[in-house]
Parts: C-alpha cells; structure tokens; sequence
C-alpha cells in the first residue's frame, strides 16, 4: 500500500530468486554438459547429470521456487500501478524489476521444462479458484518472456546502475539471450539476431562496463564491483552465504597434510559434490598461454590425493572458518562480446565475429593471432564455443551453449546419437509438482 512496500517486495523478490538459484543455477546451465562430475563424493544426482540420466525427483525436477518467485513479481505487478511515489521513476524502477524477475525466471522455465504454467495474476489465497492450472505452451511462455523483457526496458531509468537488481545492461544482456535463444532454437531467424544484436550493442556502447586487464579482477569479493561485472546475486557473509560454490571446494578432513589446509587447499564446509571431469581439465590446460587456468580451477597433490577444486568463488577463509560470500555472476561484459561474435557470425559477418573474438584473445592468452578471417563459419563458431567454455568455468552457461550453437549431440558424448529421442533436452517433471496440481500432466 505504500512506496516502502513495495521497495521492500522487490528487495523480497530477488531475495527469493537468490533462494531459487542457490543451487539450480548450474543444475541447469552446467552438469548436462559432461565438463563436470563427481568430486570427493560418488553416486550422487550430480554424477547422473553428468552423464544424462534423469529421474523424475532427482534435484532439478521442482520448479516450486521459480514459480514462488514469479508469484511475488506477479504481485508487484498487481499493486505497484495503484501506489503514490515521490518519484515516478522509482515506481517504474520497482515495476522494471519485477518484469526482469518474471522474464528471467520464466526463461529458465521453458529452457528447461517446455510446456509450463503460465502465471500472470499473483496468488494470494489457496482458496483461489485459479489454483491448479495447466500447461501452457512453451511458444506462450516464450512470448511472455518477450512482452516482459520489452515493458522492463521501457520502464528501467537510464540511471540505475544497480549490480544486485536490474539495470537496463541487465535488461539488455537478458533481451540478448533470449533473442539468441529465439533465433538458433525457436525459428527466430534473422530478425532475432537483429533483435539481439541491437540489445548487446547497448551493452558493449555503455561505458559503464568493460573487460578487466587481468582476468583474475574479475572474480573474489574483492571483485565485485568490477566494472565487467553486469549482473550478480548477491551473498554477504554478515547476511546470507553458501550456494552451490560449497560443493567445490577441499573437504578439510580428508586433507592428509593439514599445514596444506587454505595453503593453498581452500578447505570448505561440505564434502566435494562437484568438480571438473578430467577431460575438461585437458581441454582448459591445452594452451599454456591461457591465463584462465589458475583463476578458474586448480590442481595440488597431497599425499595420496590429488586434489582439484573449481577457484572462481570460494568466499573468505575468516577465523578458520569459511564464508561463501562471493557473490554469483549471471552477466558479465565478456559474455557480451561472445554473444556479438556469435551474432556477427551467424549474420556471416565473419570480420566482425573474428573482431570480437580478438578482444577475448587478447585478455586470454596476451597474443594477437589465433583467430584470423580466413577461418569458416563453422570453424569460428567452434572457436566460440570454445573460448565461452574456457571463460566461463563454473559460471553456469556451458549447457546453454551447446545446445543452442547445436553441439549438444556432437561435444556430449551420453547424448551422441540420441538427437530423435522426444523431449531429450528438456528435464522431468518432479512427483509432488504432478501430484499437488491433479491438472499437470507429464
């Protein structure tokens, strides 16, 4: 009922969105693709991901939370409008907001469900009439996600500069996901390159944002207010830790050298749920140019372990105790640049693929050469796909890619062969979301 409600909802609803992505925000955008797998701990969902193998209620299969989260965008959206501001341009801000939220959370929806309810109007009684609803087409779920993404733009000032909430680059690099999600896998076309080409364009023009020099600036909480980073969740170690980052790092009671414990082993808090498969670790350490490598993952013997533990974001080490306060980032500016080259390319603007490619080039490796305009189509769309892999360990997009640059069934090898199979890239519904709801099927 009043400008503080509703500054307070959005501050609730990305709050919950924190919730919902703690730990399926890799679910998704990483343990399909066979670049991870099992650390310390064996037989876990996390192995059966890594090789395609889901059951209906292993993790990933409820989508409880996004839905709670766009329930409380949808209420935003339902009393914000009847509200006074001081300022209209907080109001829009705050309705900005919730479309992103809605937008984010039901892109995820379709990527990974397909057909899905389809919510609009806030839930706020279970004694509603519109309590079980069906599944809506992913093409509807889609549009939404368009119509959201469109009104978040309209509405966000130009002024916010917000990491932790939307801000129009936010805006911006999700209207150019989904816009490249649209053209390689929804029939989008040329029209949706275009679309995503306008939306990166803004980002890449802003001057708010950049690549760091150094690519280890990018990452720590140290970091975080780097001016390559886009769009984070945030973790505060005085306000709320952990996340899926707690799963890849050393557990302290297997370390057989304990003066080894945080030198250099960063002991955790969990046992070792995940970590990168050895052939991924191969496939990063190829070039000994590529100054990634000790910042995204590292390997040290210890007696009779080797250990190998992701780097990117393993928060404080404080009083012997460890604080997964590192927040998690959704975008970042060189991700813009990957996604222009991708779009320059499948444009068959080629130079311009290759241009953006040297910018990630010369950070990477500190050389001028590897990527040239001689090359094909579809030897710079490898190079692409392979320099998002080795960019972006640990920061859930690896799936995503492959599936949408059509190198699923090619670079995965449990998915080899199986490109007929029905719904193979969609996920499981869980029992209790089918047996709470007598209206969804499977």
């Amino acid at each position: 009922t009043s400008e503080a409600d509703a500054v307070s909802a959005v501050n609730g609803a990305f709050h919950q969105l924190r919730t919902t992505l703690a730990t399926t925000l890799p679910v998704y955008g990483d343990y399909r693709s066979a670049l991870y797998g099992g650390g310390m701990m064996s037989v876990t969902d996390y192995d059966k991901m890594a090789v395609n193998v889901l059951a209906r209620d292993m993790e990933g299969t409820d989508w409880t939370s996004y839905y709670s989260t766009i329930n409380n965008s949808n209420l935003i959206l339902k009393y914000t409008p009847t509200i006074t501001f001081a300022q209209e341009s907080k109001k829009n801000e705050v309705l900005a907001n919730a479309y992103f939220i809605r937008a984010f959370c039901y892109f995820m929806v379709a990527r990974v469900w397909g057909d899905a309810p389809l919510l609009t109007v806030g839930f706020e009684s279970d004694k509603q009439d519109d309590m079980y609803p069906v599944r809506t087409p992913a093409s509807e779920i889609y549009a939404q996600v368009e119509s959201d993404l469109a009104e978040a733009a309209r509405l966000m000032p130009v002024t916010v500069t917000e990491k932790h909430k939307a801000s129009a680059a936010a805006i911006n690099m999700l209207t150019a996901d989904y816009f490249l999600w649209k053209a390689k896998m929804l029939g989008g076309g040329a029209a949706a390159l275009e679309s995503a080409k306008t939306a990166v364009n803004k980002v890449l023009s802003n001057s708010q944002y950049g690549m760091e020099d150094d690519f280890a600036n990018v990452f720590g909480v140290e970091n975080e207010d780097s001016k390559e980073i886009i769009f984070s969740i945030n973790y505060e170690r005085n306000e709320y830790v952990g996340g899926y980052p707690a799963y890849y790092l050393v557990p302290e009671q297997y370390v057989e050298n304990k003066e080894f414990i945080n030198n250099p082993l960063p002991v955790g808090s969990h046992q070792q749920y995940v970590s990168i498969t050895d052939e991924y670790e191969v496939f990063l350490t190829t070039d000994p140019d590529d100054k990634r490598v000790p910042v995204s993952f590292r390997v040290f013997p210890d007696g009779t372990i080797r250990w190998r533990w992701i780097n990117k974001f393993k928060g404080e080490w404080i009083n012997d105790t460890r604080f997964f306060s590192s927040d998690i980032i959704v975008y970042r500016f060189a991700e813009a640049i990957l996604m222009k080259a991708e779009i320059e390319n499948a444009l068959a603007n080629t130079a311009g693929a290759i241009a953006e490619l040297a910018r990630i080039e010369k950070r990477a490796y500190k050389t001028a050469f590897r990527y040239n305009t001689a090359m094909s189509r579809e030897a710079i769309d490898n190079a692409i796909v392979d320099e998002m892999l080795k960019e972006f360990v640990s920061e859930s997009k690896s799936w995503w890619t492959l599936v949408r640059m059509g190198q699923a069934f090619t670079r995965i090898e449990s998915l080899k062969g199986r490109e007929n199979e029905e719904n193979i890239l969609l996920w499981p519904i869980s029992s209790s979301s089918i047996n709470t709801n007598p209206n969804i099927e499977e």
